[in-house]
């Protein structure tokens, strides 16, 4: 019974760890530019988030750690990476977010007089209590937020099933959708930094009396109920979109739709419900990333940076990038993830495969022809007049996967190399 206990409430929490609210505008979006087709773009989507999601768990959980994973291209480069996408989710990028979304989408609608700055004094602060307790941390996301977060998402979304605001467009014909779902949960970016909320996990579980072999088995258990969530959720939010396909296009905006969807499913109640999701969600994330920050420099430096002073710094610094604005944010997000997301999954994907890729230089290559590929892609959208447009050109690039065939030929180069290695030491 404790045991069942213990998966509820982390898998809970992980849900929350993975469900910002970044997350909320996209399955609506798919449902409106889908129609009645918007399960087969929601497959799409559901491959791309939830699909990878799951597998980077399970593979940085058998792992060990995503330490294990990544170093196999070179513990330098490894890492390297490991740290800049902990900055990433700590004081640079994500954590900030959190509060700039929550205050543009949930708190300046209704409240247009409060001051940004307070505003992210206040959030932050309020992040910093619930973190300062490592060992807390995943219980009071999945016995208390979690469950505010799931009952006010329930609450729009069982609205939308029973009175719908429109039908679904029959009309839409778009022989890419399935694609079009791929693109949208790619977007997302759902794995990012998934190492560090894995040792989270896992540390929650061995904080509770598990040995190591049980906390990995349990962690597995745990994203499952988690990605179970996920599923829901999502299918819920799609099919809300679809049922407003005949009403917008896809020139609205994922978050305008999805504004305006609560607002005609509950009107003044509708916003009301959406600011509380939001701040929820967002919550729920800037109090699970800081926490995971903290621990990964707290582990790394050996303790000579106390968590406590890290999430302490986290918070402080967030409060000031958090005033740049979504956008600004955002903006300064797109060429870091670009770079490094894709470079993570292709050695977390690779991991699966560690009994037929068992040699070092074939993870380099792959990495590091990805690397090169990333590289270029954002150096494109720079502008700079280098004549480099080739690099969209690539298979699957539409979908944002243009680094794919790049990999598997930088894998098979580190393959040959490998070979030509073995065989120059045997004729020693």
């Amino acid at each position: 019974m404790k045991k069942f206990k213990d998966i509820i409430i982390v898998g809970f929490a992980l849900f929350s760890l993975l469900f910002g609210a970044g997350n909320l505008i996209f399955p609506p979006y798919i449902g409106v530019t889908s129609g009645s087709q918007w399960l087969i773009s929601f497959l799409g989507f559901l491959f791309a988030d939830v699909g990878i999601i799951i597998l980077s768990i399970i593979s940085v959980a058998k792992a060990g750690s995503y330490q294990a994973v990544v170093q196999k291209a070179g513990k330098k480069f490894g890492f390297s990476l490991e740290v800049i996408m902990m900055l990433c989710l700590g004081p640079i990028l994500v954590v900030p977010r959190t509060a700039a979304t929550t205050f543009e989408m949930s708190i300046q609608p209704l409240f247009s007089s409060i001051n940004p700055i307070i505003f992210s004094v206040l959030f932050f602060t309020l992040t910093l209590l619930l973190t300062i307790r490592p060992t807390k941390v995943m219980d009071i996301i999945g016995k208390f937020l979690t469950p505010v977060l799931l009952i006010t998402l329930a609450i729009l979304i069982i609205k939308g099933i029973v009175s719908p605001i429109g039908n679904l467009n029959t009309n839409i014909n778009n022989n890419s959708l399935f694609s079009h779902g791929i693109t949208q949960g790619y977007q997302t970016m759902g794995a990012l930094g998934i190492g560090g909320v894995v040792a989270l996990v896992m540390s929650s579980f061995l904080d509770k009396g598990y040995n190591n072999t049980s906390s990995i088995k349990l962690t597995i258990k745990a994203a499952l109920l988690a990605a179970a969530g996920l599923i829901l959720v999502y299918s819920g939010l799609a099919y809300l979109g679809a049922t407003a396909s005949n009403i917008y296009d896809s020139n609205i905006s994922q978050t305008t739709l999805l504004v305006n969807i609560s607002n005609m499913l509950l009107g003044n109640t509708g916003s009301l419900i959406l600011a509380v999701v939001v701040a929820f969600a967002c919550l729920t994330t800037s109090i699970g990333l800081t926490s995971v920050t903290g621990k990964y420099f707290e582990y790394i430096t050996n303790k000579k940076l106390k968590y406590e002073y890290i999430v302490v710094f986290i918070c402080a610094f967030s409060t000031i990038v958090s005033n740049f604005g979504v956008d600004k944010i955002i903006s300064i997000s797109i060429p870091i993830l670009t770079v490094i997301y894709p470079i993570s999954l292709v050695l977390v994907i690779m991991s699966f495969l560690k009994n037929l890729l068992n040699k070092d230089e074939i993870y380099k290559g792959a990495a590091y022809a990805t690397l090169l590929t990333s590289l270029l892609t954002v150096i494109d959208s720079l502008n700079l007049g280098l004549n480099i447009d080739f690099i969209h050109k690539l298979p699957f690039s539409s979908l944002g996967f243009n680094w794919v065939v790049p990999a598997i030929i930088g894998g098979f180069l580190g393959f040959i190399l490998s070979t030509k290695i073995e065989f120059n030491k045997a004729k020693v």
